[in-house]
């Protein structure tokens, strides 16, 4: 399941179906079309419809969709369920009565592949979560095996980092950073004194 994208690398052009919950309808999504918007992109894989975790993951990630799309980041969950999969689940679990981000379809694995989270044994993708930067390029990745949740909280938290550091490009984020901390400016002076740095 070797990814064919890299940290730090364009991301290969693709396009899905999508059933939009806000709209109650079909439509499709490329990343040609994000970075003409000059979009972040999150794009959320889990396993299948109708599954355990998979609808609590959902659930978690739509209370946090408004925050996200604040920062002017786009959301897109993905299975390799077919679009038609994607409505009947959204109007028959109740857990997802308050998602209204994109529900991508990939019935080929095809964008899995790019991710390295298809698995060829089950046909499923993997817990994968990926933030596209604007220009196209994979900023951050998380992958889960298919027992364990991930945490929406934790995903808002790196998309903001990350937007931050593309608008401060002399800066880095350290560990736990939220909105109004310190950041640090690397420079020789910084070597071996981020303790100050941060204490200060």
């Amino acid at each position: 399941m070797e990814s064919i994208v890299k940290i730090g690398q364009p991301v290969p052009g693709f396009e899905m179906d999508v059933y939009n919950p806000a709209k109650g309808d079909f439509g499709k999504i490329s990343l040609d079309d994000m970075k003409a918007k000059r979009q972040w992109l999150v794009l959320f894989f889990y396993p299948a419809d109708f599954t355990f975790i998979c609808p609590t993951e959902l659930n978690d990630l739509a209370e946090q969709h408004r925050e996200l799309k604040a920062m002017g980041c786009e959301v897109v969950s993905v299975s390799t369920d077919t679009k038609f999969c994607h409505l009947a689940w959204h109007q028959s679990e109740r857990l997802l009565q308050d998602v209204k981000y994109l529900m991508g379809a990939d019935p080929t694995g095809n964008v899995s592949r790019i991710f390295g989270v298809y698995d060829e044994a089950t046909g499923l993708a993997l817990r994968g979560t990926f933030i596209i930067s604007p220009e196209g390029k994979l900023a951050a990745s998380e992958v889960n095996f298919y027992n364990v949740g991930r945490n929406a909280s934790e995903l808002v938290r790196k998309v903001k980092a990350n937007v931050y550091v593309a608008g401060h490009p002399d800066e880095v984020c350290p560990a736990n950073w939220t909105d109004g901390r310190k950041t640090l400016k690397p420079s020789a002076k910084l070597v071996g004194k981020v303790y100050e740095a941060i204490a200060a």
